[in-house]
């Protein structure tokens, strides 16, 4: 479908073309869209359109199918873009841009993580990539503070037995579970998401917050009374573990069978940042083994997980779709800085959050 519209810009389905701006991405949202600046039209793919309205709106895309793109449906839409709004669930590797040519400028993902995009690749053609770092900071600590409470005190396994009929009456043992109260808590990761979980955990009063990181984050450290471990003593000692580190090749998998044998018995693992920083089936065997007591997950390997996934038919575990930062304001921000970002790519101009190549 082909349709000209009253603001100087061409709608093609799935795809946006749009004449190139002179303002700055920082004040880009006051700015209409259609603002002329030269002749010249720009075209931004959009690799799936359920992403907030507000960066939608700004890119003028009328894609309406609500699902990751397919790979041959990708490869296609993107040649000849001078831009890429892309999801974790897009690879965006060295055949995507190759496919996209020479003319591609810049490539913004609505998300804090990029492992799905050929950093060395961009850098090579000299294709500036933007991300959404700091916005989902609070929703993503948020959630992972839920997720640790519904997994130690078994909320959803307890909400099972209102509808199965397994309320029976009253009992003093019967769904117990874990405190934070004076419990010690180790993180792995103690970015500026880590540091946001220590600080939501402070009121629940753990006996100590420890956490393992590269180097020492000792003045944010301070802030939560936080103490600096090793990766081994934290397995060791902790009575719940956060994941809530980057995906490196350091990390990938750094929860193992080694490191699962190594928490306590009654340990509580949660983990919010990428399903890679696992060994699933590790995990599965540590928790149908009881060699730790339960974990909360909301990301896994793959995504979504199929529905024969022998962790599904534990009552262990509670997985959630990687919702970390399914808040409607964090969404819509994030939506609004991926369009900004690939504004300021397309200008020339600084934008809201890039990655150094």
């Amino acid at each position: 479908m082909l349709s000209r519209t009253g603001n100087g810009l061409r709608i093609l389905t799935p795809t946006l073309i749009l004449r190139h701006h002179s303002f700055s991405a920082r004040s880009v949202s006051n700015t209409p869209i259609g603002t002329k600046m030269d002749n010249k039209r720009k075209r931004v793919y959009i690799t799936r359109p359920d992403v907030a309205s507000v960066g939608i709106e700004l890119l003028k895309s009328d894609w309406t199918q609500a699902l990751p793109v397919p790979r041959e449906e990708l490869l296609n839409q993107v040649v000849g873009k001078d831009a890429i709004f892309c999801a974790l669930t897009d690879k965006i590797d060295a055949e995507v841009i190759e496919c996209a040519g020479p003319q591609l400028k810049c490539i913004a993902t609505i998300s804090v993580g990029y492992e799905h995009i050929d950093l060395k690749e961009c850098k090579k053609r000299g294709i500036r990539v933007g991300y959404t770092p700091d916005v989902l900071t609070d929703a993503t600590a948020e959630l992972t503070v839920a997720l640790l409470l519904a997994t130690s005190r078994r909320l959803l396994e307890a909400n099972k037995e209102v509808y199965n009929g397994g309320w029976k009456s009253w009992a003093p043992n019967w769904m117990c579970g874990r405190g934070l109260k004076g419990a010690r808590v180790g993180l792995l990761g103690f970015g500026r998401i880590g540091q946001e979980i220590a600080a939501r955990l402070v009121p629940f009063k753990p006996s100590l917050l420890t956490y393992t990181t590269r180097t020492e984050r000792a003045a944010e450290a301070a802030k939560v009374n936080a103490k600096y471990v090793s990766f081994d003593e934290m397995l060791c000692e902790s009575d719940f573990i956060i994941a809530c580190c980057a995906l490196t090749p350091e990390t990938k998998e750094i929860f193992n069978a080694a490191a699962f044998a190594k928490m306590k018995s009654n340990a509580i693992f949660v983990n919010t940042a990428r399903g890679g920083n696992v060994d699933q089936p590790a995990l599965y065997a540590a928790l149908k083994e009881k060699r730790i007591l339960a974990a909360g997950l909301d990301v896994t390997t793959p995504e979504p997980l199929p529905l024969d996934e022998p962790l599904l038919k534990l009552n262990n575990v509670v997985i959630l779709p990687h919702i970390g930062s399914a808040d409607v304001n964090t969404r819509t921000e994030m939506s609004r800085i991926t369009a900004l970002n690939i504004l300021a790519g397309l200008n020339g101009k600084e934008m809201v959050s890039e990655v150094t190549l």
